[in-house]
């Protein structure tokens, strides 16, 4: 269990928590609103993500010779949405009626690895399987094993960690691959993510599990 202080690591391990999950051998990766509404810090929502997506990159690229699915999400509003009370949760989190669809802070960052064959699930919650077809994705796709990249920490990514888990996906998260805006949150959601709901692991852990899958058969 990633430490947090000796007292509650203690408190955790006498309650059984932080075992090991396993690892399969159909894993998807699923990339979580690396859109530039959160990742460049210019907009109301973002913080600078450079490092989270320069790392999510390079886990994308891993994950190609094996054909391990890469699935992309957005947060995305229409203006009737962003403008009015339908949706709850633009009540408590204000700044987030600025993504719109189809506006630049919706948009992947350009600086990601998409390619067209790969699955864009559009959503308007926390999780990426809320209201979504992500779930049927997954099992369409043949799908054992969740790793779950992107942003922010404390927010779509851990509610993405705990829906992927209650799905039965085991769930890896790497620990450069997600961002948040401040420390704090950050630290103690991959906490809460170690303790209950996945393994957060190191990008080197996570990139040898990739290439350590049998690469797919071509003409």
């Amino acid at each position: 269990m990633n430490h947090y202080d000796a007292e509650t690591d203690r408190t955790y391990s006498r309650a059984g928590f932080g075992a090991p999950v396993r690892r399969g051998g159909r894993p998807a990766l699923v990339v979580v609103d690396l859109t530039r509404g959160f990742t460049e810090p210019d907009f109301p929502s973002g913080s600078d993500l450079t490092g989270v997506v320069a790392a999510t990159s390079a886990l994308v690229e891993a994950a190609r010779p094996a054909g391990v699915p890469v699935l992309w999400t957005a947060i995305a509003y229409s203006p009737a949405e962003a403008t009015g009370h339908s949706v709850t949760w633009l009540e408590k989190a204000q700044g987030m009626r600025a993504l719109v669809e189809g506006s630049e802070q919706v948009a992947l960052d350009p600086r990601l690895p998409r390619r067209e064959e790969d699955l864009l699930v559009v959503k308007k919650g926390a999780s990426a399987f809320f209201g979504t077809s992500l779930a049927a994705a997954l099992t369409g796709l043949g799908c054992d094993t969740v790793l779950v990249c992107g942003a922010t920490t404390s927010g779509c990514v851990r509610a993405t960690a705990v829906d992927a888990v209650q799905y039965g996906y085991p769930v890896l998260v790497p620990r450069g691959c997600v961002g948040d805006r401040a420390r704090g949150p950050h630290d103690a959601a991959l906490f809460d993510i170690q303790a209950k709901y996945g393994d957060v692991v190191d990008d080197a852990e996570a990139l040898d599990y990739l290439r350590g899958l049998p690469p797919i058969a071509t003409a």
